[in-house]
């Protein structure tokens, strides 16, 4: 975002202030601040890589019951914007947001239509040009793609703009998730115009949900997953955006625990830590010690999954970020959680909490100003995008709370 956009965010309301300083006066006469905090499953880790998969998951065993934490409001808003990026729009549904920043400011993208999975699905972006988002429109379908011509649905969107540019479009194209076939399109202009979209090679999905991250080389490192024959997790890379691919071998075998979805944590210099999506109502995780080839099996941590979407990133501060539904079942709420080595988790803040509405599949990303943006599917009607000031956000709630939050109608 730029300077005085940032500048106008961090401002809060006279109210807000002299709200916050009565919350902060009150807090230190209170007890301490219940906290969830999390770690990684014990024993040790098993490697895999080559060319044969690595089998199965760990299961996973029971999580513990941890209270949450208590809420406090602190010295300035943690939320520092909640908006919906439309609130109308020629499709009926959507979900699936992706978040990123170019040069010319920040794009969004998503699928869109009658519902998920029907023919008439597409891929759906918008910019935010200065303070306000612009109108949706359509950057990729699938119309005439599938056999015969017949039209396809198209799935998951994820944007990507690597040092240099250009901005990438990754989606997937098919009739069901097990049926997917990666494409990929590019803009020289920062998403408002598309090359014609190219499929990628068989075999290769693309990052599946979540943002790639890139290494001082160009590598570009994506998280990747099919559903089928099971599910099961893969990484690929490409150093040369897009052109030419390689792939890992599977991480499980899909015959147990099903893992879908990793969301890409940078853990040191050229180590990586994947987080996962599983069907075991836990996250999984695993970690690469080379950029990517080689992977742990993947293992259960004590953070709740109820076979929803995640995201994660690595703050500048070295800090690890997630966002989540903290719960087994449904989804909601939608929550963050803060690491400092991506075993152990403290749950921060609750971005959203209704009682059988569905608050999901969030896409997070720390722009260059140091602000961190969170899009995520809001009932399936809206994608809501909501922007933290990072510095604000603390484990101690006796130090740092969530601050007042202004509510969208």
């Amino acid at each position: 975002m730029r300077p005085s956009e940032r500048a106008s965010l961090l401002r809060p309301p006279a109210a807000a202030v002299v709200f916050a300083i009565l919350a902060v006066l009150l807090a230190g006469a209170s007890g301490d601040a219940r906290r969830e905090s999390s770690a990684g499953a014990a024993g040790g880790e098993k490697r895999s890589g080559g060319e044969t998969s690595s089998g199965g998951a760990s299961p996973a065993p029971a999580l513990s019951s941890a209270p949450l934490p208590v809420q406090k409001p602190g010295v300035a808003p943690v939320i520092v914007l909640r908006e919906d990026i439309f609130t109308s729009a020629p499709f009926a549904q959507c979900h699936a947001s992706t978040v990123v920043e170019t040069a010319d400011g920040l794009v969004a993208a998503w699928f869109g239509g009658t519902a998920e999975g029907r023919p008439d699905v597409g891929i759906w972006l918008s910019r935010r040009d200065g303070t306000a988002w612009t109108p949706p429109v359509e950057a990729a379908s699938g119309r005439g793609a599938g056999s015969g011509g017949a039209d396809e649905p198209c799935w998951n969107p994820v944007l990507f703009y690597p040092v240099g540019g250009p901005l990438l479009l990754f989606y997937k194209v098919g009739a069901a998730p097990a049926a997917w076939r990666g494409m990929m399109t590019r803009s020289a202009d920062g998403g408002r115009t598309w090359a014609k979209p190219a499929a990628l090679p068989e075999g290769v999905v693309g990052p599946v949900k979540n943002h790639p991250i890139e290494f001082a080389d160009g590598t570009i490192l994506c998280g990747s997953s099919t559903e089928n024959g099971g599910w099961r997790v893969h990484f690929e890379t490409t150093g040369d955006k897009g052109l030419t691919w390689r792939r890992t071998p599977p991480l499980n075998d899909g015959r147990g625990v099903g893992l879908i979805q990793p969301a890409l944590m940078r853990v040191g210099e050229g180590r990586v830590m994947a987080l996962m999506r599983s069907t075991a109502g836990r996250v999984y995780a695993a970690k690469s010690g080379d950029e990517g080839r080689t992977w742990t099996t993947p293992h259960p941590i004590n953070l709740p999954n109820p076979n929803s979407g995640i995201d994660a990133v690595t703050l500048r501060d070295g800090r690890h970020l997630l966002v989540y539904n903290p719960v087994s079942q449904g989804r909601t709420p939608l929550a963050v959680a803060l690491s400092p080595d991506g075993r152990t988790w403290t749950r921060v803040l609750t971005l959203e909490d209704e009682a059988g509405a569905e608050f999901s599949y969030p896409a997070v990303i720390q722009s260059a100003d140091g602000l961190v943006h969170v899009a995520y599917t809001w009932k399936r009607l809206r994608i809501r995008h909501v922007v933290l000031d990072p510095e604000r956000l603390s484990s101690d709630w006796r130090l740092i709370g969530v601050g007042p939050q202004y509510p969208i109608e």
